[in-house]
């Protein structure tokens, strides 16, 4: 059976980063699968090829993508609100899928409205994002409400997907919402783009090139990460493991890929002595994100959420990438034994697991193997897409009483 999906996501998608890449994935993966999909986002961000998206009104003076929490999002959200009312009441669709609880707070009144299931694709903690974001402190007195709002939406909703297992289990601890609403869809990957460097004469010239416009010397070892440019997702802490690498390893290269501002952390390099060692192009295209990451040896996921997904390693995993990631939860559920644990925010760590990988080269091998093995076997998105399809027909049958 084929349905019709309004998909929220309050956000300027796409935008070439993890959380917009599961939204791009997953769409795509549904659609596949022969649903009918319409996507309503923020007024900015990339259209994407066979992708309905509905934009909100546009907003002139916000043209760049707007990451993370922000002030601005208050009215963007408004204006995402009129515009998924809109769409909503000319589709009639069978759900509604909300990507962050912005987007649900959106949704509740249109699944009210149209008698629809309502499912709430939970990608972290909101006032947890908001913390780590540093946009709200636990001293502020919006934090009771807003954990309270974000709650709220949790258990209204008739189905909760989590990116993660550590999530999911998160959310039965609380105990806010029912076991039975509860299921864990993690990040997946394109398993056929994303694949090892294989050595052909074409590849082979094209990571040349890439290189070469890059400005990497042809000597350099590199080491890639691909990701939001935040301090809670490490960046900070991996520039300062340059600094310690490069004074006893000349060779090697840090491949720092992503946005926003990747210019203060281009000064931030200079200022520890390390710019010649570090190259920040800024943001990746999705499409051609693989091209980049087959340039590396090694790469590096030191992320320091404690609730929020982290895809990006399940890309390193696909192209067979050894991987050195800070020791959470939810890094440990998608690398299990495939990868090296740093302690949480221990650059002098960091460093260790990174020059560990770029010396022993048959560890390397063993794990760069082992990974892309487990990220075939367990995270494709074709998976993903048929229990999303299960979590549908469940939150249907238990709306009309079946």
């Amino acid at each position: 059976m084929s349905y019709t999906i309004f998909m929220i996501a309050s956000t300027s998608f796409f935008s070439d980063y993890g959380n917009h890449v599961r939204i791009w994935e997953e769409a795509r993966a549904i659609q596949q699968r022969g649903h009918r999909l319409v996507l309503a986002s923020y007024h900015n961000g990339d259209d994407m090829p066979g992708l309905d998206i509905r934009r909100s009104w546009d907003v002139p003076w916000i043209k760049r993508a707007v990451v993370g929490s922000s002030r601005h999002k208050l009215y963007l959200d408004v204006g995402l609100g009129w515009r998924s009312l809109r769409v909503a009441l000319a589709l009639r669709p069978d759900l509604i899928h909300c990507h962050t609880h912005e987007a649900a707070a959106i949704g509740m009144p249109l699944r009210q409205l149209l008698g629809v299931p309502l499912i709430l694709d939970y990608q972290g903690s909101m006032t947890s994002e908001m913390l780590d974001h540093g946009f709200l402190s636990p001293h502020n007195p919006l934090y009771t409400p807003l954990i309270r709002l974000e709650r709220m939406l949790n258990r209204g909703a008739d189905a909760v997907m989590t990116s993660t297992h550590n999530a999911a289990a998160l959310l039965r601890a609380e105990g806010v919402v029912p076991e039975q609403r509860i299921h864990a869809i993690p990040d997946g990957v394109d398993t056929t783009r994303f694949r090892p460097f294989d050595g052909s004469a074409s590849w082979t010239a094209q990571r040349a090139e890439l290189r070469a416009q890059l400005g990497i010397p042809p000597d350099r070892r590199i080491v890639v990460y691909i990701g939001l440019l935040a301090p809670y997702q490490g960046t900070n802490l991996l520039i300062e493991a340059a600094r310690l690498l490069a004074t006893r390893r000349p060779e090697i290269h840090f491949l720092i890929m992503g946005h926003p501002d990747p210019q203060s952390y281009a000064r931030y390099a200079e200022s520890l002595g390390v710019a010649d060692h570090v190259t920040l192009p800024g943001r990746i295209i999705y499409r051609d994100l693989h091209s980049y990451l087959a340039l590396g040896e090694v790469a590096v996921a030191p992320k320091m959420s404690l609730t929020e997904g982290n895809g990006k390693i399940a890309n390193y995993m696909a192209m067979g990438l050894p991987t050195v990631v800070f020791d959470t939860p939810v890094a440990r559920e998608i690398l299990g034994d495939t990868g090296l644990y740093a302690r949480l925010g221990s650059v002098e760590d960091l460093a260790h697991g990174i020059e560990q990988l770029l010396d022993d080269q048959d560890l390397a091998a063993r794990l760069g193997a082992a990974a892309r093995q487990r990220a075939v076997a367990e995270l494709s998105w074709e998976r993903a897409a048929q229990m999303i399809e299960m979590i549908y027909a469940d939150a249907l049958a238990r709306r009309h009483g079946r």
